[in-house]
């Protein structure tokens, strides 16, 4: 009768079901073919027929509180729906797309050119205008060029090496980014940071450099310029 878990056997089960149905069916028929009958012609048309101003105005009544009823609905649909576009506002407002942010690891994921990408987004997302990756063969040192708000030219290179960026690449880059490029700002982002005497190097021929540190910052939403606060941008 029973199973392990203690529940009922579902063939017997079934059985009592099936004694439920049939016998709920049979007193609904019963009722609707002997009693409904009745209750129509005796319970409600005797009523009628022996009051039929009284039977009138509470149709006419009923019809009255219908429509009220019906009004009344149609408010709360309009106030719902008015809710409903405040709310569907409000979710809008709360779930807008966040600004482009990446993590490093992210980077770390990307081959070259997908760095040099990201970087000219990131740029874009700052408010540069004309951004474009142009890093390529014969690209004479200039991954990505821009221009700022202040019409000033942004030339940079993006390494994204294992190790940190040496005097070499510093010092060709210098070479080509203001004679070549004209650059008004020359910038080099080193995915890894730079060794001290690139650091030195780029200190005296005002490149700006974007280490790992300020690379994570502004990666994670800051703007370009409030990283390098402090640094000289002047060309």
């Amino acid at each position: 009768m029973f199973e392990e878990d203690g529940s009922l056997d579902p063939m017997l089960k079934f059985i009592l079901v099936m004694i439920l149905v049939l016998t709920a069916a049979r007193m609904l028929w019963k009722w609707i073919t002997q009693d409904v009958p009745h209750w129509l012609g005796q319970d409600v048309g005797g009523p009628i027929a022996h009051h039929p101003w009284w039977t009138a105005l509470i149709g006419v009544g009923a019809l009255i509180v219908v429509g009220l009823v019906g009004r009344f609905g149609g408010w709360l649909f309009i106030a719902d729906f008015a809710l409903y576009e405040v709310s569907a506002a409000s979710w809008r407002e709360d779930h807008e797309p966040a600004a482009l942010t990446y993590r490093m690891a992210q980077f770390e994921a990307m081959t070259p050119t997908g760095f040099e990408q990201a970087c000219a987004d990131l740029l874009a997302r700052d408010g540069f205008r004309h951004t474009r990756r142009v890093g390529g063969a014969g690209d004479l040192g200039a991954d990505v060029l821009a221009w700022d708000e202040e019409n000033r030219k942004l030339v940079v290179q993006c390494k994204k090496y294992a190790k940190p960026v040496g005097s070499q690449d510093m010092q060709r880059f210098n070479g080509t980014t203001r004679p070549e490029h004209g650059a008004d700002i020359a910038m080099i982002i080193g995915l890894n940071g730079f060794s001290q005497p690139a650091t030195q190097f780029a200190n005296r021929h005002r490149l700006t450099l974007i280490g790992r540190q300020e690379l994570k910052r502004w990666a994670h939403g800051e703007h370009i310029y409030s990283v390098l606060a402090g640094h000289s941008l002047t060309p």
